[in-house]
């Protein structure tokens, strides 16, 4: 038999249930919930934010918390509803002016993708569409991605196709609209940015990131582009989950170090090798209506080592020319012209081998100019 709790714990017990919540903390809790649900109602994300971290901060006086964690998951997981229809057009619209939205149409089905690429995303995409059993084991899923690579390998289309199967806006960023010649002026046009994207779940895509994402350590850089930086970065840890933010850059070397870490995802992107391309070229030529007789193979290798991009475009070269030949150009004749104008096409190798040689021309010439000059000083001296 188990035996009776003393009777000071029951005195105890009875003292504690009986006593009074004071007036003054009741109606403090109460202005905070009125205020709560007001700036809620409105769209004043400020005042939702400072007033639900006094309630957090409330419930943590009072030792309660488990509670106040689950204010603060909620805080960072569910959007602030949009403005009212009262507001004014210029509120609504602020920051709006750096976004150019797309509607999304590219599948990740659709896409040439690594396997480590394919997977993560695929993982990216559960992780959202499941955020709610994350959240329930306290856990929010990832949503800042980089990718790196070379141009024309799938970067823009994978951050499209992200936004297509998680059903979101496709909001790409104007670099026009948002960099500004004016000091602090880039800063106040990325914190509106900012401020407009949290107002919904979104894809915001960065490309060419490393415009505005750029080394701090950079001594050829100005102090500007390093505040820049240095904002940029709070404001993404800021961001809240169901803001998905993917970044692109082709120069990932140039990116500051503090950046990387701040993306829990980073996937490469890069130039696919021959099999690949031979892939990517049976799966576009295989929706044509007119079967070319030279094989797959040795077209790749007729290509060479080409991106993604390239690939499509000589493919859609070869059918425009098909097409307007109106019947008298036949398919095989239409790749074989294309491929001599292929080979004639200018590369970014070729660009950057001939600026080498005029370096090395110049820089030849100057010690030959030096060169000669000593000569003539030591004979005059002589």
């Amino acid at each position: 038999m188990a035996a009776a709790p003393s009777d000071n714990r029951i005195i105890r017990g009875l003292e504690f249930q009986r006593e009074p919540t004071p007036l003054g903390c009741l109606m403090a809790r109460s202005d905070l919930l009125i205020s709560l649900v007001r700036a809620g109602a409105a769209g004043d994300r400020e005042t939702l934010r400072s007033t639900a971290e006094a309630l957090v901060a409330d419930e943590r006086a009072k030792k309660h918390h488990v509670l106040a964690d689950r204010l603060l998951r909620a805080l960072s997981a569910v959007p602030v509803a949009p403005p009212a229809l009262t507001t004014s057009v210029t509120a609504i619209g602020a920051g709006r002016e750096a976004i150019m939205e797309l509607q999304p149409r590219t599948r990740l089905t659709d896409l040439m993708l690594t396997l480590p690429v394919q997977e993560n995303g695929r993982q990216l995409v559960e992780e959202h569409i499941r955020a709610d059993v994350l959240r329930a084991n306290g856990y929010e899923p990832r949503h800042r991605v980089l990718l790196s690579g070379p141009p024309g390998n799938g970067k823009t289309s994978f951050a499209e196709a992200i936004a297509e199967a998680l059903a979101l806006p496709f909001f790409i960023i104007r670099y026009d609209a948002l960099i500004g010649s004016f000091l602090g002026e880039t800063n106040t046009r990325l914190r509106r940015l900012f401020d407009y994207v949290r107002t919904q779940p979104s894809v915001l895509f960065f490309d060419e990131f490393d415009a505005i994402g750029k080394e701090r350590g950079d001594t050829h850089e100005t102090g500007e582009i390093k505040r820049v930086v240095s904002f940029l970065l709070m404001q993404l840890d800021q961001l809240p989950s169901y803001v998905v933010v993917i970044a692109a850059t082709n120069h990932a070397e140039l990116l500051d170090r503090a950046v990387w870490r701040r993306f829990q995802l980073r996937l490469a992107f890069p130039t696919p090798d021959q099999k690949h391309v031979e892939v990517f070229l049976d799966r576009v030529i295989s929706s044509w209506p007119a079967v070319p007789r030279i094989s797959i193979q040795k077209l790749a290798r007729a290509l060479g080592h080409i991106s993604y991009a390239e690939a499509l475009d000589f493919c859609q070269n070869t059918r425009r020319r098909h097409i307007l030949g109106l019947g008298e150009v036949d398919i095989d004749d239409a790749i074989a012209t294309e491929l001599e104008l292929w080979s004639s096409r200018v590369r970014p190798e070729a660009l950057n081998a001939e600026r080498s040689n005029q370096t090395v021309a110049k820089a030849e010439g100057r010690r030959a100019t030096t060169t000669t000059g000593r000569k003539t000083e030591t004979g005059s001296a002589s």
